[in-house]
C-alpha cells in the first residue's frame, strides 16, 4: 500500500504539468464560451437601439476577443510546458503571443471601421437622411490604412527590428519608388483631390466635354474611378485624368431646361402673337414650370418653310424621367394651342410658280 502511494505521488510530481496545462486550456475554453454568450445577448439588445455605434462595437469585438483569449491562454499553457521540456522552439512563445495581441487589436479596429461604415449607410437609408458616401468611404479607407501601417510598425518593433531604421529605409526606397511609379502617385493624389474637392460623388451622373466620358459614378478608388456608361459598360478612368480635364456634373443642376423651336405656316402669320401669348400663359400656370426662372416665348425668325417661335423655360424637377414627362405635356399643350387658333405646324414645302405664257400642249391622238 505504501509503495502504491509513493508511486502515485512520484507520478503526480513528474506529470503535474499535464494537469496544469489541462486546467489552463479548460479555463480558456470556459472563458471564451462565457464571453461569447454575454456578447451575444448584449448584441441582440443593442440591435434594437437606433444608435449605429454600440452594436457595431460589440459585433466587431466578438471574434478578435475570442482570438485574444485563446492566444494568451495557449501561450500560458506553452510556458508551463517550457518549464519541463527545455526545447528551443518554446523561446518563440513570447513574440508569438505579442504578435497575436497586436493582430487581435488591429483585427478589431478594422472590423469596427467596416461595421461603422455599413451601419451609418443603413441608418441613413432607413431614416432618409442625407449622407455623403464619398466622404465616408474616403475616411474609412484612410483609417484602415492607418491601422494597417501602425500595426505593421508595432509588430516590427516587437520582433526586435528598429522602426527608425525601417523608416529611413522606407524614405530612401520611397524616392526610388516615386520615380518608378510616378503615374501611380499621380493617380493617388488625383483621388485625394477628388475626395477633398468633391466635384462628384458616388451615384452622380457626370460627363466631360474634353473627353468621351459620360455615365454614373459607381466607385472612387485611390487609383481608378469606375463609371457606368448609359449602355451599361464599365469605364475605368485613372484619377490623374480628372486633374487635367473639365467635368460637368448634371446631377447637381438646380433645374432642367426646355428649349424648343416651333414653326407655323406663313399663311398663319396673323396668328403668331395670339399663339405666343397663349403659350406663355400656359407655361405661367403649369404646375411643373418654375416661373421664377427665365421664361421666353417669342417669334424668332423667318425660316424657309415656316415662321418660327421658340420656347425657353425651366422645369422644377431635375429627375430625367419626370423632366421628359413634363416636356411631353408642354409640347402637346403647345400643339393644342396652335390648333385652337386655327393654325397649323409647318413642315418643309416647295412652291413651283408657272409663267402665264407657258401652256401645256394638247394631247394628240395617235393616227389610226
Amino acid at each position: 500500500m505504501e509503495e502504491s502511494l509513493k508511486s502515485l505521488l512520484q507520478y503526480t510530481e513528474e506529470g503535474g504539468w499535464v494537469l496544469q496545462v489541462f486546467i489552463v486550456v479548460f479555463f480558456t475554453l470556459l472563458l471564451d464560451l462565457i464571453q461569447k454568450a454575454i456578447l451575444h445577448r448584449v448584441h441582440k439588445r443593442l440591435l434594437q437601439t437606433p444608435n449605429p455605434w454600440d452594436d457595431a462595437l460589440v459585433h466587431s469585438i466578438r471574434a478578435p476577443l475570442s482570438f485574444l483569449i485563446w492566444i494568451v491562454g495557449l501561450a500560458f499553457a506553452a510556458s508551463l510546458v517550457q518549464d519541463v521540456a527545455d526545447a528551443a522552439i518554446f523561446s518563440a512563445i513570447t513574440p508569438i503571443r505579442d504578435l497575436g495581441v497586436i493582430a487581435a487589436i488591429a483585427w478589431f479596429l478594422l472590423r469596427f471601421i467596416n461595421n461603422i461604415q455599413k451601419n451609418l449607410i443603413r441608418y441613413h437609408d432607413e431614416t432618409a437622411e442625407e449622407l455623403d458616401h464619398t466622404t465616408l468611404d474616403a475616411i474609412s479607407k484612410v483609417l484602415r490604412l492607418s491601422v494597417f501601417i501602425t500595426a505593421t510598425l508595432v509588430a516590427l518593433q516587437t520582433m526586435g527590428y528598429s522602426i527608425s531604421g525601417v523608416l529611413a529605409f522606407g524614405g530612401i526606397g520611397g524616392i526610388a519608388v516615386g520615380f518608378a511609379a510616378k503615374d501611380l502617385l499621380a493617380n493617388f493624389f488625383g483621388g485625394l483631390m477628388i475626395y477633398l474637392d468633391r466635384p462628384f460623388a458616388v451615384g452622380d451622373w457626370i460627363r466631360s466635354p474634353d473627353r468621351d466620358i459620360e455615365g454614373t459614378v459607381e466607385n472612387i478608388g485611390w487609383r481608378l474611378t469606375r463609371i457606368r456608361t448609359f449602355d451599361k459598360r464599365p469605364l475605368y478612368i485613372p484619377n490623374s485624368v480628372f486633374t487635367t480635364i473639365s467635368v460637368e456634373n448634371p446631377s447637381r443642376m438646380s433645374h432642367r431646361r426646355i428649349y424648343e423651336t416651333i414653326g407655323i405656316r406663313y399663311d398663319d402669320a396673323d396668328k403668331m402673337s395670339s399663339i405666343t401669348d397663349d403659350v406663355k400663359q400656359m407655361l405661367l400656370h403649369h404646375p411643373e414650370i418654375d416661373t421664377s426662372q427665365t421664361m421666353i416665348v417669342n417669334f424668332n425668325k423667318y425660316a424657309s418653310s415656316s415662321m418660327d417661335f421658340f420656347v425657353y423655360t425651366f422645369t422644377k424637377t431635375t429627375n430625367w424621367i419626370k423632366f421628359h414627362e413634363v416636356k411631353h405635356d408642354v409640347l402637346l399643350k403647345i400643339n393644342d394651342i396652335i390648333t385652337a387658333q386655327g393654325a397649323e405646324i409647318a413642315f418643309p414645302t416647295s412652291t413651283v410658280h408657272i409663267a402665264d405664257e407657258v401652256k401645256l400642249a394638247e394631247r394628240m391622238e395617235p393616227p389610226r
